[in-house]
């Protein structure tokens, strides 16, 4: 249930498109058995999809996740910004990708939400679980930025927080302080290693299909 939950959301949180839509259905009676607070918030993003124009979701997400620094779905960003030690955090995140026998392609970033959900869907959950929860407080920025922006995906952070531990003692100072100074900022070192790019000034075109990592056959669906 967890990994269809998970499967789910990284689906839902990548780029909007026609194919996204089609599959709906499919992904409300994924999450039919999920416990509300995750049934309930994926079933109304699906309400959006369906219903919104397919044309202003596309523009709202590029504009909500390639701009919006605490709207940013690479998970080291919140915690290491522009800094020396976010490639070092990539670096690791990288490696357990590869001893969970995956290899991702070149031009896709580790620390995507999108691609660790996948990892925990499809192949190495006990990884993934680990990065998301490293990654704890940055998810909560995350969710709390999508909810003031009053966007379409905040119901899905919402969701996958509900999947996740609540947050407690240092995850929520970290998050007071996220929110009140933002990423750390240091610029030196950027041109040591593809992974320190910020992805708001050197946004990616849509994900593609990723062959080394299919998708959940509970699900039946590919990107």
């Amino acid at each position: 249930l967890l990994a269809r939950s998970w499967q789910v959301l990284s689906l839902c949180l990548d780029y909007p498109d026609a194919r996204l839509v089609s599959r709906a259905p499919t992904l409300r009676r994924a999450v039919a058995d999920a416990p509300p607070a995750v049934r309930v918030p994926i079933w109304r993003f699906l309400d959006r999809l369906e219903g919104d124009e397919l044309g202003l979701l596309e523009r709202a997400y590029v504009e909500t996740f390639d701009v919006t620094r605490r709207a940013c779905l690479y998970l080291t960003y919140f915690t290491y910004g522009d800094t020396r030690r976010r490639g070092m955090a990539l670096a690791r995140i990288k490696l357990a990708f590869r001893k969970a026998g995956l290899d991702l392609v070149a031009d896709e970033l580790p620390d995507h939400l999108c691609v660790v959900l996948e990892l925990g869907a499809c192949h190495a959950p006990t990884v993934a679980w680990e990065i998301l929860n490293e990654h704890r407080a940055g998810i909560e920025v995350l969710r709390i930025a999508l909810t003031e922006r009053a966007s379409p995906w905040a119901d899905l952070a919402s969701a996958l927080s509900a999947t996740l531990p609540p947050l407690a003692g240092d995850d929520a100072d970290q998050v007071r302080r996220l929110i009140e100074d933002g990423p750390p900022n240091e610029e030196v070192g950027l041109d040591t290693t593809p992974y320190l790019l910020d992805p708001r000034l050197n946004p990616q075109p849509p994900r593609q299909a990723r062959p080394d990592m299919p998708t959940s056959p509970t699900i039946g669906a590919t990107r």
